[in-house]
This record gives C-alpha cells, sequence and structure tokens, in this order.
C-alpha cells in the first residue's frame, strides 16, 4: 500500500520541534486530496522526512492521535481517519505551520477576486500602494456544508499574478504564499476581537443579523518587512474559540 506524503518543513529551533512536527502533518492530512493514501509512512520514515529523532515524532503522533486525526495499530500501522476534520480550539505557539494548519480541514468556495483600490482601513499596510488584488472566500464545515466563517485577503498585485484561484479552495492563502509564489514569510501578526455581524456577513454565515462573530485579522509580511497580505476573517462565534498557549523555554 502507497504511504500518504507529508509536506516539508523548515522546523524553527526556538519553538518545540514535536509541536511544529505535528502541525504541519495536521495541516497535510486536513488539505489532502480526495484520493490520498490513508496510510502514514512509518514513524522513522516520517523521523527521517522531517529531521527529528523517533521520540520527537512519537510525541507528535500522540497529539494527532488525541485529536482523533489519525488511529495507530499495533503491526498494521498508522493511519489517517477517513473522517478526519478540524475539532476545536488548539494551542498556537506561534508557527507558520501552526497558522496553515488553522485554517485547513474546511470546505472553501472562491466568492470572486479581483483588483481594487487599497481600501481604506488598510492603507496603513500598504504604504505607497494604489492597488491590490482581492480575494473573497467561504469556508464551510466538509460535512454538514454549514458556513463556518468566510474571508476576505488583500494582496499585493505582483504577487497575486502567480496565484491560481484553484488553490485556494485546497490550501489557505498562507500555504499558497510560501509554498507555491515562494513568499519567505517572516512573521504573521494576529488580532481576534468580538464585532457583531453585518448585513453581509449574516447573509453569508447563515446567523442573525448583529449576532456576536469572531473579527480576525492577519497581517503576513516577507524578509523585507513588507507587507504581502491582509487576511480578514469572520467566524461564527458559535462554532470557534482561540486558545493561546505561552511556554516557557
Amino acid at each position: 500500500m502507497t504511504a500518504f506524503a507529508p509536506d516539508s518543513l523548515v522546523l524553527n529551533r526556538k519553538l518545540p520541534l514535536w509541536y511544529q512536527v505535528s502541525q504541519s502533518l495536521r495541516a497535510s492530512i486536513l488539505g489532502r486530496t480526495p484520493d490520498a493514501p490513508l496510510r502514514l509512512p512509518t514513524e522513522e520514515q516520517l523521523a527521517a522526512h522531517y529531521g527529528v529523532s523517533v521520540l520527537t515524532m512519537r510525541q507528535a503522533l500522540k497529539e494527532l492521535e488525541e485529536e482523533g486525526l489519525i488511529s495507530r495499530h499495533r503491526r498494521r500501522g498508522t493511519f489517517i481517519e477517513p473522517g478526519a476534520r478540524r475539532a476545536g480550539p488548539r494551542r498556537l505557539l506561534g508557527s507558520i505551520d501552526a497558522i496553515v494548519a488553522q485554517q485547513s480541514g474546511e470546505r472553501t468556495t472562491v466568492l470572486g477576486h479581483g483588483t481594487e483600490p487599497v481600501p481604506g482601513e488598510l492603507a496603513e499596510y500598504f504604504p505607497g500602494v494604489s492597488e491590490v488584488v482581492a480575494y473573497r472566500r467561504l469556508r464551510s464545515d466538509g460535512e454538514s456544508g454549514e458556513p463556518t466563517n468566510w474571508a476576505e485577503n488583500a494582496v499585493l498585485p505582483e504577487l497575486a499574478a502567480a496565484i491560481d484561484p484553484a488553490d485556494l479552495e485546497r490550501w489557505p492563502m498562507t500555504k499558497v504564499l510560501r509554498d507555491v509564489v515562494g513568499v519567505r514569510i517572516s512573521r504573521i501578526t494576529d488580532t481576534v476581537e468580538a464585532r457583531l455581524a453585518d448585513p453581509e456577513t449574516a447573509g453569508l454565515l447563515q446567523v442573525p443579523l448583529l449576532s456576536p462573530i469572531l473579527h480576525y485579522t492577519g497581517v503576513t509580511y516577507d524578509e523585507d518587512g513588507r507587507v504581502v497580505d491582509v487576511a480578514r476573517i469572520r467566524y461564527r462565534g458559535d462554532r470557534f474559540s482561540f486558545t493561546v498557549t505561552v511556554e516557557a523555554h
């Protein structure tokens, strides 16, 4: 049986290795194609793939097993659960792969994209830039089809020229910019705040007008400190919570 092939990962030595590996593998699992194999490589093969010890790999797999994404069977191997899907709150320790994992695992529909003037509320992020390419996407639960969040991304035009909108139906924008376009992302700043659903958000998410939502703003910077993407995502307040864990090293 052919084994599932996870994405590659550049490790950040400032964060726990098991955590980075678990989040990278998690994003690969949730972003897999329908015909991808369910069997994972062996612990030894995965450890070699990620450049970590077998002990570290074992800890990463334990995290995914506890989340219900994989099952492990003595003598048979480790398998992706066919119904694997994004679960509840997760720890975010600051890696790009954590951001990718947080955004993966849902059915995504591209509502539209095109060039438009920089919105006034985003002007501070794009000094000297007159236009951006805006992408609008609706994410839904993979099983029920219930809408869970909708996103707007404002991307620099020179980068948007290399983006295939079809890729955004499979992968988060962060992954497309990093792995497809080749942007060397240095950091992402996140802001989450409570807001009330406006008419557009209420319609797309199928919630009452002025009901509580979580509004996320993510600003992505490249190695030169330039903002390459600003994401604004509206989450249904009854479906999401965010947990941030700060660990001492």
